[in-house]
């Protein structure tokens, strides 16, 4: 039950990176922001609620208490012990949805961290970043697009499922600065919980010896060896399962490995990731994507969640 309530007129603002998860072998558990970002408003009122979306998935999104961003934020004034009687809720929306960029994530994220600055005007503690992590993943149920989403940057997540709940962690790698990443976005969308349902629910000894030595070397090649990113993003578990349904991203990803660029699926897709020690990508791969329906744009990391309260900065 909630200790306080927060009277009407507070403000508090939040900006969340996208994410790309897995980048290969690092299934549901490594994770990298990107530079696209969403930014989330809340503002406390008397009663009742509003939410305004901007942006990707304006007209598709419900503008209600089931709201993601809505939720999150209810999860945070909860985990603090404080509540609002009434918000308006603005979102202004630039990660697109449903496709592999972590949108969802970036909403519970965004949600919980405005919380936060709502909280910080009480006499409450916000929320820590590891409860950041714990409060997100939950949502996701798995950690490693809230992680990159909580920290910014590359991460390695995981979940120690020995007590009655899931605990999440992360920890952030420092991303070689020689490392140059290219998102390419396509028009068509998926649903996580569709490509998911295409994974098998048992693999080889081999095929998984063959991923844990894999996302071992994810590790040294985004933080210390990036000439080894070729080998280190392949992967036998999720993305030849995932190929069927997304069969122009399988492609495009085909050819870009052929061309030499270390490209993955972005998470379930089917978006893709590249990530290059070369400024640019091969005319050959930019051309065909562009001819195929991809956006291919070249991105900075991600920095981790900001909040702040009492600033308004979209709306």
């Amino acid at each position: 039950m909630a200790k306080a309530t927060l009277p009407a007129g507070l403000v508090a603002n939040a900006v969340v990176s996208a994410s790309s998860a897995n980048l290969g072998p690092g299934f549901d558990s490594v994770g990298l922001a990107v530079g696209l970002h969403d930014e989330i408003v809340v503002e406390t009122t008397d009663s009742g609620l509003v939410v305004v979306v901007e942006g990707e998935g304006a007209d598709q999104v419900p503008l209600s208490a089931e709201h993601l961003v809505v939720r999150a934020i209810e999860c945070g004034l909860r985990a603090a012990g404080v509540s609002a009687p009434g918000m308006v809720v603005r979102c202004r929306n630039a990660i697109p949805h449903s496709r592999g960029l972590g949108s969802s994530a970036a909403a519970v994220v965004s949600g919980l961290a405005a919380a936060n600055g709502l909280i910080a005007q009480s006499d409450s503690a916000p929320l820590s970043e590891s409860q950041l992590i714990q409060l997100s993943s939950e949502f996701e149920g798995h950690p490693d697009n809230a992680a990159a989403a909580v920290l910014g940057g590359a991460v390695v997540s995981w979940a120690d499922r020995s007590g009655n709940a899931p605990k999440y962690s992360a920890v952030a790698l420092r991303l070689h600065p020689d490392i140059h990443l290219f998102c390419a976005i396509p028009e068509e969308r998926s649903l996580t919980a569709e490509t998911r349902g295409l994974l098998p629910t048992h693999v080889s000894h081999e095929d998984a010896r063959f991923n844990v030595s894999r996302a071992a070397l994810l590790v040294v090649a985004l933080t210390e060896r990036p000439d080894l990113l070729m080998p280190a993003t392949e992967d036998l578990l999720h993305q030849p399962q995932r190929a069927p349904a997304m069969p122009a991203s399988a492609e495009y990803l085909r050819l870009l490995r052929r061309l030499n660029v270390s490209a993955t699926l972005s998470g379930a897709g089917p978006s893709l990731i590249a990530l290059s020690t070369e400024p640019r990508l091969p005319a050959e791969a930019a051309e065909y994507g562009v001819a195929h329906g991809f956006t291919v744009t070249k991105m900075a990391a991600g920095e981790g969640v900001r909040w702040s309260p009492g600033v308004k900065v979209a709306g």
